[in-house]
């Protein structure tokens, strides 16, 4: 488990036989520890990169074939593992499968029913606005006239057809009039393009009248019958394919995911090297799992294997692996950049930093408890989210897909509770003082009448935020032998504490700007050693950015000072309204309703927005890179399929044969 650093990896190499390499390659896919890269230069100067063979491109085509059946059939949900003793007996079994041409013609029907049902419902609707016109349809085609329906907002409708060329005018008939208008519209071919284009750019919709003969009522019952017979005939198709699937499924699933596995590890192929009788392989490993891998590789290779270590000038993928609860934080450094391998794992203190500042924030317990009954809800599925509006659902899928807002419901949930605790000792309940007024309960701090102790609060925070970020970067800085840089990280830590004490001095008049001011002294000596190891030109603009970051932390106190006065302001409008009668509670519960509401979102983006900034700039900026590759590791999860039945290996040269009887 990586703290702090992302999990150490390994470079190695199998060197072993070419018959044992269908073997190694199923070992790490089903480990899933390993990420394979290409051969490095020293292994291809003593070998030959792979090729591909008829072999692959005959998996590739019956993966591609199996891959379309399973598609097709219906599952039937999870079925025994199937155990095959070698790649033959996989193709052997799908050559026996028989179904393909009815499958192929049956899901080719459907997908044609289906289009056609489509196409049904659209002319079903399109009749039913077309009610007004009573005659038959088959007057409105003729080989010299295209007729088009067409519908809009009625005063968009008015202005298009007021910029017509008059000899058009006459060929309108008129539907339904009211917010929208409805109308047929008769042309020669020669003017569609014209009306078409025209009407597009009034935010007019035209769509052509079905070729039909009888009248919209008339063709609407045989619409309907067309219809019935397109659902009955899928119904079948989805019967017979059933019927398949219950005989077939199990055994092109297995098939199926074999292949997969199969056409997985001939891809790589041309990252390895081969020479006439033995191959090489290299991978990504993380170093605590290089043992088992070797054990696993040398026990089914039969001990045919040689294991080494590969030195590579290309830094290694990164692999996050931070204790259980704190993992999900690990979403919002991948939104910002996935750290190097070689820096620190930002991940641990973010989860423990970044909820406080979204608490603090916040600072209602009224706020507090709706989002956090709102991120249990997201968690848990949106049960009911059915019901939403349908805009307020489509908003939401375009901000994030919903695995990505669970991530962030889980983040959200501790913020939640610190929020609704800090709102609960400061008794804002969506502004209210419901403590004082049950059990006369008065907080010792109140955002708006202790805003000194607050800023002063939230100013050290800044500082210890700034602290450690300057001692992550000197660590990093040492622990890759720049240490120039290491001694201007130290500068800036000892720079931030000179610059904040000597600064809170003034303003409390404790001290004055004289040479007998000790912070004075820490001030001078942190400038000296961060421009020593930022050197000229760089180190006086970051002086500059330190005491920038560090009151940058004040916002923590804007943000909750903005949220408790703008509660408060709607509070008192609502309550104003109150005393107007009927009409005035109405506004004032309407103003109670939206104001908080609209609170309670800005209480959840803002936070989240300004916590998030104060992490990656203020803090980040101090130590991280980022840009780092994320580990891949060769494999998938098998469902279908158990590895191969391998024969037991011949034993390891100079051991001694087992005794038994003749086979």
């Amino acid at each position: 488990m990586g703290v702090l650093r992302p999990v150490r990896m390994a470079k190695i190499g199998f060197l072993g036989l070419k018959e044992d390499r269908d073997t190694i390659l199923t070992v790490l896919h089903d480990l899933r520890i390993a990420q394979v890269e290409p051969v490095s230069p020293d292994v291809l100067a003593q070998m030959l990169p792979d090729r591909g063979s008829e072999l692959q491109r005959r998996v590739g085509d019956e993966a591609l074939r199996f891959r379309g059946l399973k598609s097709a059939l219906p599952p039937l949900g999870r079925t025994p593992p199937r155990q095959f003793a070698s790649l033959e007996e996989v193709l052997l079994l799908a050559q026996s499968v028989p179904i393909d041409a009815e499958v192929t013609t049956l899901k080719r029907e459907d997908d044609q029913l289906q289009t056609l049902e489509k196409s049904l419902d659209d002319t079903f609707d399109l009749l039913g606005r077309m009610a007004f016109y009573p005659d038959r349809l088959e007057l409105l085609h003729a080989r010299s006239i295209v007729t088009l329906f067409g519908e809009g907002r009625t005063e968009a409708v008015d202005g298009w057809r007021a910029r017509l060329p008059p000899e058009l005018l006459s060929q309108f008939l008129d539907g339904v009039r009211g917010r929208t208008a409805s109308f047929l519209v008769t042309v020669r071919p020669a003017d569609t393009d014209l009306i078409t284009r025209t009407a597009q750019a009034a935010s007019v919709q035209l769509r052509p009248v079905p070729a039909l003969a009888g009248t919209a009522a008339e063709e609407r019952v045989e619409n309907r019958h067309r219809r019935s017979e397109c659902v009955a005939r899928r119904e079948q198709i989805a019967e017979r394919l059933g019927a398949i699937s219950r005989d077939w499924f199990p055994v092109v699933a297995s098939v199926d995911e074999a292949l997969a596995v199969e056409a997985r590890k001939f891809d790589l192929y041309p990252k390895m090297a081969s020479g006439r009788a033995a191959f090489a392989v290299e991978a990504w490993v993380p170093e605590r799992d290089v043992d088992r891998l070797a054990r696993a590789v040398d026990q089914a290779a039969g001990g045919r294997t040689f294991l080494y270590r590969s030195a590579s000038a290309q830094d290694p993928p990164t692999l996050m692996d931070n204790p259980p609860g704190f993992r999900w934080f690990e979403f919002f450094i991948r939104f910002y950049s996935i750290p190097n391998a070689k820096e620190w794992d930002p991940t641990l203190v973010f989860a423990l930093v970044f909820p406080v500042f979204f608490g603090f924030m916040i600072g209602d317990w009224g706020y507090g408890l709706v989002i956090l009954l709102i991120s249990v809800w997201m968690i848990a599925g949106f049960p009911g989210g059915g019901k939403l509006p349908a805009s307020i659902r489509g908003f939401i899928k375009t901000i994030m897909g919903p695995s990505t807002l669970r991530q962030l419901a889980l983040c959200l949930v501790p913020g939640a509770v610190i929020a609704l605790a800090w709102g609960l000792y400061l008794d804002s309940f969506f502004g209210y003082g419901v403590l004082n007024a049950l059990v006369g309960y008065v907080p010792r701090v109140r955002p708006n009448t202790n805003l000194g102790q607050l800023l002063l609060l939230a100013g050290f925070i800044g500082l210890g935020m700034v602290t450690l970020g300057f001692a992550f970067g000197a660590l990093k800085e040492y622990f890759h032998h720049h240490y120039r840089g290491a001694v201007g990280k130290s500068g800036g830590i000892v720079f931030a504490w000179g610059v904040t004490f000597f600064g809170l001095g003034v303003l409390r008049h404790i001290t004055t700007p004289t040479l007998s001011n000790p912070s004075f002294y820490l001030l001078v000596a942190g400038a000296i050693l961060f421009v020593a190891g930022e050197g000229l030109q760089n180190g006086p603009l970051g002086l500059i950015e330190v005491v920038s970051h560090v009151l940058s932390y004040t916002r923590l106190v804007g943000i909750l000072l903005a949220s408790v006065i703008l509660a408060v302001l709607i509070n008192s409008v609502a309550v104003a309204e109150f005393h107007s009668g009927a009409v005035g509670v109405a506004i004032g519960v309407a103003v109670l309703v939206i104001g908080q509401g609209f609170n309670v979102v800005l209480a959840v983006f803002e936070p989240t927005i300004q916590g998030m900034r104060l992490m990656f700039v203020e803090y980040f900026s101090k130590f991280y890179e980022g840009g780092g590759r994320p580990f891949q590791p060769f494999g998938a999860d098998r469902t279908h399929t158990l590895p191969y039945r391998s024969p037991s290996p011949p034993p390891p040269t100079g051991a001694p044969a087992p005794v038994g009887p003749p086979a």
